[in-house]
């Protein structure tokens, strides 16, 4: 990672996808139930009319609408956290930050969205001259006119799809995004070097430690670790040089080039720590679609170390494109003596 909270793949997500697709959709609904429902008449034979009559049929339903117009409210919340949360050098805190407004929204959709949900629908469907069903009315099940029991259309529209795909994506925010992560990436922000150290804070580190960390150093590291960030916060902090970087990777190499490595050992250890965190799913998922690529069925019996290596090689393709051929055949030739003369 190049900095804690830095994620590895910019660019477009699939969920901005969908939102793209259904806003395209609403807006091309009468074009496209038009050219359907020609094509379920005047198509070349029986298949393509019948695949065009269920298509046509599914397009005018009231369900598909509907469930249509929920996706949209709820990806068009999402979207902006997706899209942040993809960006090379999005800033934790304000990440959280956007994390915690869009729960606020999506809460606020279910509590105060429905009738404004419905408001659009009664218009949409006067707009397409499609049928608004009597919310007061028992809820049908599909075509099979099997009854549920005390079920309104409301009922079912308002807590079966619009309640229920609400709760899911709240639960999903409260799982990913739980306390305890707030909590560690907060923390961890106190040790960037960005703005010249502004968010340094010797307390709130030590609580890092002693809460996230306390089998990676021993109760006498924890206690030097106190003194140590006192001198690291006068000298590192203040430094003319490590003052001007920004991440903590870079900061990590700046201890290690100015040799203050050796001085604040702790501090190293656990800014190494830091940097091998997963700010977000994001690295694990590029982690297995590498995989997908790498471990076809011809290399089935690749061993566990030669596929790491070939994984970190392929995922991290801008560190690689650097590494110079020639030098890798020099270091690799003076290990042993090789059959073959690579030279």
């Amino acid at each position: 990672m190049n900095q804690i909270g830095t994620l590895q793949r910019p660019g477009e997500t699939r969920w901005s996808s969908h939102l793209n697709s259904i806003t395209s959709l609403l807006k091309m609904y009468n074009a496209t139930s038009a050219v359907l429902k020609n094509l379920k008449n005047t198509a070349s034979n029986y298949s393509q009319r019948g695949d065009a009559h269920n298509a046509y049929n599914r397009l005018r339903s009231f369900e598909f609408i509907f469930i249509l117009h929920v996706m949209k409210e709820v990806l068009g919340i999402t979207d902006n956290l997706c899209q942040a949360l993809q960006r090379r050098s999005q800033d934790i805190l304000n990440a959280m930050s956007l994390v915690l407004k869009t729960k606020d929204l999506i809460q606020k959709l279910r509590d105060d969205g429905w009738n404004e949900l419905l408001k659009n629908m009664i218009s949409f469907c006067e707009t397409s001259e499609l049928d608004f069903p009597d919310m007061n009315a028992q809820y049908i099940v599909g075509c099979s006119r099997n009854k549920k029991e005390d079920v309104t259309v409301e009922h079912h529209y308002r807590v079966d799809v619009f309640f229920a795909t609400i709760d899911t994506q709240l639960q999903e925010l409260k799982s990913r995004f739980n306390e305890n992560v707030f909590e560690l990436l907060t923390f961890t922000k106190t040790l960037d070097p960005k703005e010249f150290f502004k968010l340094f804070d010797i307390e709130k580190i030590c609580i890092l430690v002693n809460k996230f960390y306390p089998e990676d150093f021993s109760q006498q590291e924890k206690e030097c670790l106190l003194y140590e960030l006192k001198h690291y916060e006068l000298d590192v902090c203040k430094h003319p040089d490590l003052r001007k970087i920004s991440t903590l990777s870079e900061l990590c190499r700046g201890l290690v080039e100015s040799r203050k490595l050796v001085m604040y050992p702790l501090v190293d250890r656990l800014i190494r720590l830091i940097l091998t965190l997963p700010a977000s799913t994001t690295s694990s998922e590029r982690a297995f679609s590498a995989m997908k690529i790498v471990k076809t069925r011809l290399h089935s019996k690749i061993e566990d170390d030669f596929l790491k290596s070939s994984l970190v090689m392929y995922i991290e393709k801008e560190i690689a494109e650097n590494f110079d051929i020639n030098e890798i055949i020099d270091d690799f030739s003076k290990v042993n003596d090789q059959r073959v003369q690579f030279k």
